[in-house]
């Protein structure tokens, strides 16, 4: 089912909010539609002066273009109000999370028996709290000790329960999830107020009138364009009552008029439309689970022309597979798979899992009730770098290339130098052979290693369309890197990374000019987070990968970066074809006002009304009402945004100009039309 853009709530909301913001200090924060709000006063003015007999065009056709005109100032209203509503539900949803809750103050760290009961809004920073099942988790913090299943679909809204714990990358909590097992000592890490939730809904409420520099300068050229027009339309009047003078014919254009005029010269179409445009990406990013700190970083990633993804679940799946077995001569594959799926019976590593699921699916070969076996297990372990299996008086290793050779040697066995080809060539290819033999005979080798995602290969293809490089970073040395850097289409890796040079290689690329983008989720990622342009933190990770990225993925999903970069383009995409459609749309508009109102004046200009509108007033009439229904029949282009499509930003440039420039010049030719003839039908004008 498709989401609904607009609820009925919100659009309640919206329009008695639209009414709300006529009040003069939120127009002054608009100075394109500042000039449509001062022109619907005027009129208004006019109108009432014309009721004492004091008028320049009749009562009615002035009530008509102040009407329309405080319909436009109302239409840009309720865009923006649209925009803030959908943020205002999701803050309100984030706010529900939030509450006041109790909690248990360690004295002692170590003593979770010695506690105080206090409130999660008394806690400060660097205070330990202990946290068993069932209970609400007080204030973000670090997981000091302890593990336990953790449900967050109060902020990620994904259902199934997460894994934190002391140590490594996953000891960052956040204050409104609940433990659903087990138990966890807290060190909390944010004073009251400035959690990870407030800081959420802040961002949602308010982060996104913060204007972008992309932002500031369109508001710039715009308010440019007002002012501009506003001194063409000013010196419109004398110009006309002296051509009227030197003609013998027509008279002087009206006030009514000349307001409506200006109004339609403005850019008013994208200075309506702006700041819902940048609302609503920003709400885009919000419904991707992803929280930005700030406007400026959504717009960076619609910018970003370098992305650094790490390969483990990025990539790749987090584990090795197998993939192959690969016997030597004497032995068959089925031999060697039922070996090795028998070594891994007991191994419950992702690695051990995977071979017995491909013996299985290759030959059929399913478990076997060791118990009647009475099979003994050999665990992996650090000094042997191998494990095996031993029954009825068989033994059965898996290892490391070095390591079997040795066992084969001992057992008074030969190690075949196919085996030895056969391990160079995976390991060749960025796999990781594991040699296995049976009672000291080598059987073959399994081949293990990274499996590519499905899909990741068409993804990159779409960003390179669009101009973004893609670099891997991994640990892998470099030969691993290279083969699955290829299988997986990227444009580069980085092999052996380590902090330093994850920073050198942002460093390096900035300086060329280039905006970067990575995620990171560690302690040891902070440095190039905190130096990429556009730095996405995992949730699930440390306080000081979070402290460093400039937004947080709450779904804790690799991946996201590329949905992320996207959302970015699609928010500029949608700005830049909004606004060819509004420049173009008042091209338009010029042929249908200009030539009406001086026709008085030069009937040559006649030859140029080729849409035959009946009269000025008609013109102008008709010019302004579609000026205003023009902005609520883009309010859903513009919540929504403009179809993403992976293509250059000089083809994109192109397609927008075809597109929107055409279409912003066809749509008013038709419509102010079909406004005419309704208008001169109903014998308004």
């Amino acid at each position: 089912m498709k989401e609904k853009i607009i609820s009925k709530d919100i659009v309640v909301q919206s329009i008695m909010l639209s009414f709300l913001k006529l009040a003069p200090r939120v127009q002054f924060k608009n100075p394109v539609m500042l000039m449509v709000y001062v022109g619907a006063i005027c009129t208004t003015l006019l109108y009432i002066i014309s009721l004492a007999g004091i008028r320049d065009e009749s009562s009615k056709y002035i009530l008509a273009i102040g009407g329309a005109l405080w319909f436009t100032v109302l239409f840009a209203n309720f865009a923006e109000a649209v925009a803030e509503g959908r943020g205002a539900a999701q803050a309100e949803s984030l706010r529900k999370a939030r509450k006041e809750v109790k909690a248990k103050k360690l004295k002692i760290s170590s003593n979770h028996e010695e506690y105080v009961e206090t409130f999660s809004s008394e806690l400060k920073k660097g205070d330990i709290v202990y946290v068993k099942a069932g209970e609400q988790i007080p204030m973000d913090g670090e997981v000091i000790e302890g593990a336990a299943s953790v449900d967050e679909s109060a902020i990620t809204g994904e259902s199934a329960p997460v894994i934190r714990e002391s140590g490594g990358d996953r000891s960052a909590v956040t204050g409104g999830t609940t433990l659903v097992s087990d138990w966890l000592v807290i060190r909390v890490t944010a004073e009251p107020g400035n959690s990870f939730l407030d800081k959420m809904i802040a961002m949602v409420e308010g982060a996104s009138r913060k204007k972008t520099p992309n932002e500031i300068a369109l508001q710039i050229l715009l308010v440019t364009l007002t002012i501009i027009f506003l001194a063409v339309t000013a010196s419109l009047a004398p110009f006309s009552k002296f051509a009227s003078d030197q003609a013998g014919r027509g008279g002087a254009i009206s006030v009514t008029n000349l307001i409506a005029l200006f109004v339609c010269l403005a850019p008013t179409t994208i200075g309506a439309l702006l700041s819902s445009i940048g609302i609503a990406g920003m709400s885009r990013l919000n419904m991707a689970n992803v929280l930005a700190m700030s406007g400026r970083a959504i717009e960076a990633a619609g910018d970003v022309d370098v992305l650094l993804l790490d390969k483990t679940g990025t990539i790749t799946f987090g584990n090795r597979q197998a993939a192959e077995f690969l016997p030597v001569k004497g032995a068959t594959e089925r031999e060697l798979a039922d070996a090795a799926q028998l070594s891994s019976l007991a191994d419950g590593t992702p690695e051990g899992r995977s071979i017995v699921v491909l013996a299985k699916e290759r030959f059929g070969i399913r478990g076997r009730d060791l118990s009647k076996l009475g099979a003994k297990f050999l665990e992996f372990s650090a000094k042997t770098r191998m494990s095996g299996i031993d029954y009825q008086g068989k033994e059965i290793r898996k290892g490391a290339d070095e390591a079997i050779k040795r066992y084969v040697s001992e057992k008074g066995g030969d190690y075949p130098a196919e085996c030895a080809t056969i391990v160079k060539r995976v390991a060749d290819s960025g796999g990781t052979p594991l040699v296995v033999a049976a009672n000291g005979r080598v059987l073959g080798v399994v081949h293990l290693k990274d499996i590519v995602k499905n899909g990741v290969k068409e993804r990159f293809e779409d960003l390179r369309k669009m101009g973004v490089k893609t670099i891997m970073i991994t640990g892998d040395n470099p030969m691993t890197a290279a083969a699955i850097a290829a299988e997986a289409g990227v444009d580069d890796f980085l092999a052996e990374a380590t902090p330093e040079a994850k920073l050198h290689l942002i460093r390096k690329y900035q300086a060329q000019g280039h905006l970067v983008a990575m995620t990171g989720d560690g302690t040891n990622d902070a440095p190039a987070l905190a130096q990429a342009d556009v730095a996405v933190a995992m949730n699930t990770g440390t306080q000081a990968a979070k402290e460093a990225g400039n937004m947080v993925d709450l779904d804790s999903s690799p991946t996201k970066l590329i949905d992320i970069v996207r959302i970015g383009k699609q928010l500029l995409m949608t700005r830049g074809a909004l606004t060819t459609f509004s420049v173009a749309n008042d091209v338009a508009k010029y042929f249908a006002i200009i030539p009406m109102l001086f026709a008085n004046i030069y009937p040559q200009l006649l030859s140029l009304n080729i849409m035959r509108l009946t009269s000025p007033a008609s013109a102008v009439l008709s010019a302004i009402i579609y000026n205003a229904l023009i902005i609520v029949a883009l309010i859903p282009l513009a919540l929504k945004g403009v179809k993403y499509r992976e293509m250059p930003a000089g083809k994109l440039l192109k397609r927008n100009i075809m597109v929107y420039g055409a279409g912003g010049v066809i749509a008013p030719f038709l419509a102010i039309k079909l406004i005419d003839v309704l208008l001169s039908i109903s014998g308004f004008v």
